[in-house]
Parts: structure tokens; sequence; C-alpha cells
């Protein structure tokens, strides 16, 4: 049984930092995209950053990009999303989710299969 399960997430100032931790399990490939998306109450959700666990290729929404990094522990199955600069906007609810395979963007969520129950980050300004 695949299982994702985010930590991490937190209440910062603005300016502040995080690092949301996605612990992947029971993945049956060796290569898979990983994503992590968010999404704030009565807004639609939201790719903010993904990596290929083959190559370590790394896509970012341009609302991260400059302050987010997206990185991979292979070893222990891990993916970490870095926030610097947070900003009152950055305020949702963060999941991680992997896949296989891509069908078009991988910063959209139907390309998808697997998903965590999400961590909260909040940043108060």
């Amino acid at each position: 049984e695949v299982q994702l399960q985010e930590s991490g997430g937190g209440t910062v100032v603005e300016g502040g930092s995080l690092t949301l931790t996605c612990s992947v399990t029971g993945f049956p490939y060796s290569s898979y995209y990983l994503a992590w998306f968010r999404q704030a109450p009565g807004k639609e959700r939201e790719g903010v950053a993904s990596i290929y666990s083959g190559d370590g290729v790394t896509t970012y929404a341009d609302s991260v990009k400059g302050r987010f990094t997206i990185s991979q522990n292979n070893a222990k199955n891990t993916v970490y999303l870095q926030m610097n600069g947070l900003k009152p906007e950055d305020t949702a609810m963060y999941y991680c989710a992997a896949t296989r395979f891509l069908v078009n963007s991988p910063l959209q969520h139907d390309n998808y299969d697997y998903w965590g129950q999400g961590t909260q980050v909040t940043v108060s300004p």
C-alpha cells in the first residue's frame, strides 16, 4: 500500500521559514514524480513544486520561485520543501502527492494518484 505522510507544518510570522517533509512508503517503482500542492479555504488546489526522483529535475510555481526549494533523499524515500520568506498568502493546507507518469504539467493535480493527508501552514502578518 502506498502511503505519503507530511510533517513540518506550523505557524510562523511573515518572513519566517518552515521545512515540510513527505515520507513515501510502499511505492512500487524506484522512479516517480513527487509534488507539493497547497489549498487555501475557498481556493483551488495549487501546485507549488515538483521533483522527479530519477534525475532530480524540479519545477516551481511562479509564486514560490526563489523562496521555496524542493529536494529529496532517495535513500530515505523522503522529499522536503524548504520554505523561506513566507508570506500570509502562503497560508494553506500543504499536501504531497506522487505518481509514476505525467500526462501534462508536473504541477497539475490530476496527474497524481497518491496523496498525503496534508499539513497546515499558517503565516501571520
